[in-house]
C-alpha cells in the first residue's frame, strides 16, 4: 500500500507538504493548456527531490456523458490528450469524475458505461490507470449503487471516496459499497466530514467511523490519497498515519520536518 497526498494543481504544495509521503494526486485544470499551462520540467525534478511518484486528477467540471454523441466525442477527446500528457510524465493513476448531464436519466447510463470504458481505455494507451470516483452527492454525480454496477459492466477500476459516499448515503451506503464493490477499488480518497457540510477535515474530525477500512480494507494493497484542505503538514501527516493503521499499514517518514 502507499499513502499520498492531493496537492491540486500546486507544485509549491508538492514542495510545502508532500515530503515523507509515497506519491502526489495533481490536479489538472479545467481548460489546462497541456503542456504549456504546466511546467512540466518542474514538476517531474520536484517529484524527484521529494522521491514521489505521480498520479493525477483529471478536470471535474465537465461531465463524462451528455446526450449528444459529438459531445461526448470531444469529451473523450480532451481526456485523451490529457492522459496522453500525464502518461509522458510517467503518471500511474488517473481520476476521473463518475457524473453525467442528468444522473437520474436511466437512458444515459448505458452513454455513461460506453463513456467510461472509452476513456479507461485511452488510459490504458498511455500507460495510465483510470480509477473512476464517486461523486454522488453532487449534482450531476452518479449514484453509489449505478456508479458500482456501471463500474463492474466495463470493468473499470475505482476511486473510492470515502468521505462523498458518507455525505451520499451516511455509514450504511459506504460499508455496502465497500462489501459489495469493494474489489474494484484501485485508489482511496481519505478525508473527514460532518453531515452539516464540513467535508474534507482531518482524520478523525468527523463522523465516519474509519473502522470500515479496518474491516474491509485490511491489508489493502492500492493507492490512498489524503484528501485534506489544510496545509497544515502536521495535521496531513496525522491523517495519513491514521490512515495507515486502519489498513494496516506504516506511514512513518524518517523526517517530518516543516
Amino acid at each position: 500500500m502507499e499513502i499520498g497526498l492531493t496537492v491540486g494543481g500546486s507544485i509549491d504544495r508538492i514542495e510545502e507538504t508532500a515530503a515523507g509521503f509515497d506519491f502526489v494526486e495533481f490536479g489538472l485544470a479545467e481548460a489546462a493548456d497541456l503542456p504549456g499551462s504546466i511546467d512540466g520540467d518542474r514538476l517531474v525534478e520536484t517529484l524527484d527531490r521529494f522521491d514521489l511518484a505521480l498520479d493525477v486528477h483529471l478536470p471535474f467540471k465537465q461531465v463524462v456523458a451528455t446526450p449528444v454523441p459529438a459531445l461526448n466525442d470531444a469529451l473523450v477527446s480532451h481526456k485523451r490528450d490529457l492522459l496522453a500528457w500525464a502518461g509522458s510524465l510517467g503518471a500511474r493513476k488517473a481520476v476521473l469524475h463518475g457524473t453525467v448531464r442528468d444522473p437520474y436519466d436511466t437512458d444515459l447510463r448505458g452513454t455513461a458505461a460506453d463513456q467510461i470504458e472509452r476513456i479507461v481505455a485511452a488510459g490504458r494507451e498511455h500507460g495510465v490507470e483510470v480509477v473512476v470516483e464517486n461523486v454522488g452527492h453532487q449534482q450531476y454525480g452518479l449514484q453509489l449503487s449505478v456508479l458500482g454496477d456501471l463500474t463492474e459492466q466495463v470493468d473499470a477500476p475505482v476511486c473510492f471516496d470515502l468521505g462523498h459516499a458518507y455525505m451520499e448515503e451516511g455509514m450504511d451506503g459506504l460499508e455496502r459499497f465497500a462489501k459489495y464493490h469493494g474489489d474494484r477499488v484501485s485508489h482511496l480518497h481519505v478525508h473527514d466530514v460532518r453531515r452539516r457540510g464540513d467535508t474534507h477535515i482531518p482524520v478523525g474530525a468527523g463522523e465516519i467511523d474509519y473502522g470500515v477500512l479496518d474491516e474491509r480494507f485490511g491489508g489493502f494493497d492500492g493507492t490512498a490519497a489524503i484528501e485534506v484542505f489544510t496545509d497544515d503538514a502536521a495535521l496531513l501527516r496525522d491523517s495519513a498515519g491514521r490512515t495507515a493503521d486502519h489498513l494496516g499499514g506504516t506511514f512513518d517518514p524518517p523526517e517530518w520536518t516543516d
